[in-house]
């Protein structure tokens, strides 16, 4: 059986998501994987990419080949260089920044009392104007 190490895709359309998977060559591109070994998420900024390095590693001895793409990311995670004893085995994927934690302002800051521009000054202003000039 020829495996090997592909995407599956996920998501919506037009938000993509996959998942790295280990499947059968002959199947269909979102078929039944024999394995997933990792998440791939292009949409974010920057993208998240995370692939578990131990069976990454096992799947490539046991002969298992990479498609261009997979392969692309296993050089980002270092598990290329890992596999075949090449170059630096650091992975160059940035990590996500966690969002800030959401702090409830006080509670007086709010709610606001008074209106920044009071609607019924404005429409009295505006019904004398025309008053006064058919006076004239």
């Amino acid at each position: 059986m020829a495996t090997k190490i592909r995407l599956k895709r996920m998501g919506k359309i037009r938000d993509p998501r996959y998942r790295v998977v280990v499947m059968d060559s002959r199947t269909k591109r979102d078929g039944r994987a024999i394995e997933e070994i990792g998440i791939y998420q292009p949409t974010e900024n920057p993208s998240l990419v995370r692939i578990d390095s131990e069976r990454a590693q096992h799947w490539l001895s046991v002969g298992a080949q990479p498609t261009e793409q997979v392969l692309k990311l296993l050089k980002l995670t270092g598990d290329w260089a890992k596999f075949t004893g090449e170059g630096s085995t650091e992975s160059s994927v940035k990590p996500v920044e966690p969002k800030p934690e959401f702090t409830v302002p006080e509670k007086g800051s709010v709610i606001i009392t008074e209106a920044v521009t009071p609607k019924g000054e404005q429409k009295a202003e505006e019904s004398e104007a025309p008053a006064d000039e058919s006076a004239e």
